[in-house]
């Protein structure tokens, strides 16, 4: 949305008119122009910058699928040394899953955003998981269209 406030002066009279102009919301990605392994490695790319900008620290490796209106994305190597310690009883376990999942949930806006940047779609919805045992992490992008047939 641009907002113009423009000055117009009548006599003795100081009047302001206030312009709104909504604009369409584009991503800035050409995802026509890329191809579908060219999309996933800059969202893989994307979200590890973000993990450690955010997160504090990030994935030792990222891999993103595109699957009809979906992005799938595994990120392996999450959990720390000491995560991996607290993961050996079960109370340990729920904690760092419930620490680790309400971390990304509180940044969800910034990976929806992302996910627009790159691919011009919108997510709607976003689902996620760890694996305490292996140390994964699972993201589901759920998108507004099908981006493979977009790619294709």
């Amino acid at each position: 949305m641009v907002i113009t406030a423009l000055p117009l002066t009548l006599s003795n009279y100081h009047v302001s008119y206030l312009f709104v102009t909504f604009k369409k919301r584009e991503g800035t990605g050409t995802n026509m122009d890329k191809s579908k392994g060219m999309v996933e490695a800059e969202i893989s790319k994307a979200l590890t910058h973000w993990e450690k900008s955010y997160l504090g620290r990030g994935s030792v490796s990222v891999k993103s699928d595109i699957l009809r209106d979906m992005i799938f994305v595994v990120l392996h190597g999450i959990l720390s040394p000491a995560e991996y310690s607290l993961c050996q009883d079960k109370e340990g376990l729920l904690s760092v899953k419930k620490t680790r999942n309400s971390l990304v949930e509180t940044g969800i806006e910034e990976l929806k955003e992302i996910i627009f940047t790159i691919t011009g779609q919108e997510v709607i919805s976003f689902y996620t998981d760890i694996s305490t045992r292996t140390g994964e992490r699972i993201m589901v992008f759920k998108l507004s269209n099908n981006l493979e047939n977009k790619l294709s």
